[in-house]
């Protein structure tokens, strides 16, 4: 069962999230949150498996809380709803430590789709869509200085080249498939070199995987 926390200022919004989860037999809502503070604190007190964020809330908004939540090493991961005018914010979730977002008018299916991948750990974007995201806002990352050296960062010291070869090409947007097909993986053998790439480099998730390799200069913005 997984259980989900939803965040949003509207209660028509919440209502109807409530219902199309409540439908499944694989989903439970363990609560409801109207702002940002709100939320922090549900997830302290009920730890759900996945909390169901909006971004823009009065008080304390979505990428804060986000944030909060994350640092506070709480298993809860994050769902951002955001549109397509307000990549910025999806930008902004990501860096905060969210495990994906989805457009806010979203089929049902994507959105249950999108909870029951967050859940597990997968990305819940595809990949090719979180490079275009990451490429189009690539001035928010740092900028390296002349002794910066791609590939070189502390984080990578305990891939093997393999896993770092794979780091690479999860940063380029390669779908296991694609990696499985151009490097002759059986895919089986991918998803273990990237879970364990996740567990090496501490990454919660392929989206912040991706943002490691961005960066760490393994994948350099286009």
């Amino acid at each position: 069962m997984t259980t989900v926390l939803i965040v949003d200022d509207q209660p028509l919004q919440r209502f109807g999230f409530r219902m199309l989860l409540e439908s499944q037999d694989d989903m439970a809502v363990v609560g409801e949150a109207s702002n940002g503070t709100e939320a922090i604190r549900m997830t302290a007190e009920l730890h759900p498996d996945v909390a169901l964020m909006d971004i823009r809330m009065p008080g304390l908004d979505g990428i804060e809380a986000t944030r909060r939540i994350v640092s506070s090493g709480d298993r809860t991961r994050v769902l951002i709803l955001t549109t397509f005018d307000l990549d910025e914010y999806a930008y902004a979730g990501l860096r905060a430590g969210a495990s994906g977002f989805l457009i806010k008018d979203a089929q049902p299916e994507e959105l249950l789709a999108g909870i029951r991948a967050v859940a597990t750990g997968d990305a819940v974007v595809a990949p090719s869509l979180t490079r275009r995201l990451l490429d189009a806002y690539a001035e928010h990352l740092p900028t390296p200085g002349p002794e910066t050296i791609p590939g070189q960062d502390p984080r990578l010291t305990s891939l093997t080249d393999r896993e770092r070869e794979i780091l690479t090409v999860v940063g380029q947007g390669w779908t296991n498939t694609e990696i499985s097909t151009r490097l002759h993986l059986a895919e089986s053998t991918v998803k273990t070199h990237v879970s364990r790439i996740l567990a090496k480099t501490g990454s919660r998730d392929r989206i912040q995987a991706v943002i490691l390799a961005y960066d760490t200069r393994l994948v350099e913005p286009s």
